[in-house]
Parts: structure tokens; C-alpha cells; sequence
């Protein structure tokens, strides 16, 4: 049986631009005043991953105090700017068709509890779900270790996964770990940038994936 593995936000939840808001306000209140799409760039890496990159960005070195109070402001901001999350078109229904089907999914995100609470119970997602959260792994995207630790969770073959993600950066991790990858445009990437970086298919947004499910060679539990 093929299983799924989502990403979370841009993916199953419309929060990449707040967070890129956030970003964006929590660095320049530290005096490093950067464009937003040099952010938008790299949503979807880890705090830390993200920090540096940044800094190479600035053309300076962010220490590791000053990372920790920007990742810690970005978290204030980001639950100011967008105190209710709102899934994204089709995919409440995409994770109740997949769960009444007996279709095995799970979440891989490089965000943190309790950061991801909100947007896990606007999707419905309780303690059945199998979540992989970046304190659950050593290294996150673009390494692999986020979506390997939730196949082994579900207990399914590397090669009957797909990785569902919005960003390159869950493409090339997907690579990294053997599996196949859905890109969805529903975080800002264009299609050429998700097919260049290697996704298999790419659609709009969950309610695209959901009516193309067939396509992919998944089906409900016979």
C-alpha cells in the first residue's frame, strides 16, 4: 500500500506568508533588514538552517544567542500575525478521505510544538496522526531525516511513500530519502521550480491532489 507523508505549511495550511512576515519584522527589530523573497527563498528549512542562511545573505555572522531570540521573536510574531490557521482549499477533506480510506498518512514538518498545535487541530489531526516535528530528528530539510523518521513510523516500504510538499526543500529532502515527491503551488514555488528540483507530479493545491489521487497510484484499502 502507497502512503503519504505531508509537509505542513504552504502544504495542508495557508501559513508560509506569515511566517515570512514574521521573519522579516523579527530581523529587522535586530537591525538586519532583508527582502522578503530572499526569505520566502528558504521557508520550509529549519530555524537554524534558516538563521544561517541569512547570515549569509548579510554578508555577517549571527551568533547563536542572537539566532535563538530571532527564532523565539519570529514565534511571537508569527502567533500574532495569525492567531487561526485556515487549511488550505481541499485539504480537510483530503485528510478525512484519506483517513476513512485506511490510506496511511503522516506529517513531517520542520516547525516545533507548540508552534504546529493550531495548525494540526484546524486540520483535525489528533493523536492518531503520526507527527514528525524537528525536535523528533537530528538535522531538518533539506536532510532527509524528518520524512525517513515518519515512513518508519508508519511502518511502510521507503519506495511506497510519497512526500506531498510545497517548497524545494521538501523535493530535495524527498530525493535524499529515496521517495518520490508531489509538489503543491499552494506555498508560492512555481511548477518549473518544483520540477527542476525533481517532484514527480505537481498540483495546485490538496484539493488538486486529492481529485488526482488515481494518478499516483493510490487507492483506498480493498
Amino acid at each position: 500500500m502507497q502512503a503519504l507523508i505531508f509537509d505542513l505549511d504552504g502544504t495542508l495550511v495557508d501559513t508560509v506568508y506569515a511566517h515570512i512576515f514574521a521573519w522579516q519584522r523579527a530581523l529587522a527589530e535586530a537591525g538586519m533588514d532583508i527582502e522578503g523573497w530572499c526569505i520566502h527563498r528558504r521557508i520550509g528549512m529549519s530555524g537554524g538552517l534558516f538563521t544561517r542562511a541569512v547570515a549569509r545573505e548579510l554578508g555577517r555572522d549571527i551568533s547563536a544567542p542572537e539566532a535563538d531570540a530571532l527564532q523565539h521573536r519570529h514565534g511571537e510574531l508569527f502567533t500574532q500575525l495569525l492567531p487561526d490557521r485556515r487549511p488550505l482549499p481541499g485539504a480537510m477533506e483530503l485528510v478525512r478521505f484519506l483517513r476513512l480510506s485506511k490510506i496511511p498518512f503522516g506529517i513531517a514538518t520542520s516547525g516545533k510544538r507548540p508552534e504546529i498545535n493550531a495548525s494540526l487541530e484546524a486540520l483535525g489531526l489528533g493523536q492518531e496522526t503520526v507527527v514528525i516535528e524537528r525536535g523528533n530528528v537530528t538535522h531538518a530539510k533539506p536532510e532527509p531525516d524528518l520524512f525517513l523518521a515518519c515512513q518508519q513510523r508508519l511502518g511502510i516500504a521507503v519506495t511506497d511513500c510519497y512526500v506531498v510538499g510545497d517548497a524545494v526543500w521538501d523535493i530535495l529532502a524527498a530525493r535524499r530519502a529515496g521517495m518520490l515527491s508531489i509538489g503543491l503551488l499552494s506555498g508560492g514555488y512555481g511548477e518549473d521550480e518544483l520540477s527542476r528540483a525533481g517532484a514527480f507530479r505537481v498540483y495546485r493545491d490538496p484539493a488538486d491532489l486529492h481529485q488526482s489521487l488515481d494518478e499516483l497510484g493510490v487507492y483506498p484499502e480493498r
